[in-house]
């Protein structure tokens, strides 16, 4: 299984989240690290994925060859993440087939009914359990 996690600014949701799937998914998992920019991306990359690429070429190259997508909610937001994430790169994360676990982050502006917020550890928790009972 390919999983792409997909973050910006410093990286640091996707260096949680690259952490746990590499905690707890099968070795020969690979994860994708896509970062809105260097920073982002290296830092998942550290957090263990198997390859990473920046930008916004990167991001719309790379996330119809994925299996899963991983991130918060603002990686289909445009101009989310402080302007980081283009309406390019919005569109072709949610016009992606690959199904799509996002945290509800509210950074956004966005909210959710429904969606329960709390702390990351809690939300990767939830993430676990839903990307383990696919």
């Amino acid at each position: 299984m390919r999983i792409a996690v997909i973050d910006g600014q410093g990286g640091g949701f996707g260096k949680y989240i690259v952490e746990r799937l590499r905690k707890e998914l099968p070795e020969e998992t690979e994860i994708i690290a896509l970062g809105t920019n260097a920073m982002a991306t290296s830092a998942m990359l550290k957090a263990g994925a198997n390859e990473g690429a920046s930008g916004e070429n990167a991001i719309v190259c790379n996330a119809n060859k994925v299996d899963l997508i991983i991130g918060t909610i603002s990686i289909i937001v445009a101009n989310s993440m402080l302007g980081e994430l283009t309406p390019r790169m919005a569109e072709a994360i949610a016009s992606s087939p690959a199904p799509k676990l996002l945290l509800p982050v509210n950074r956004a502006g966005i909210e959710v009914v429904g969606a329960e917020e709390g702390p990351l550890p809690h939300l990767l928790d939830r993430l676990m359990a839903r990307l383990k009972n696919r």
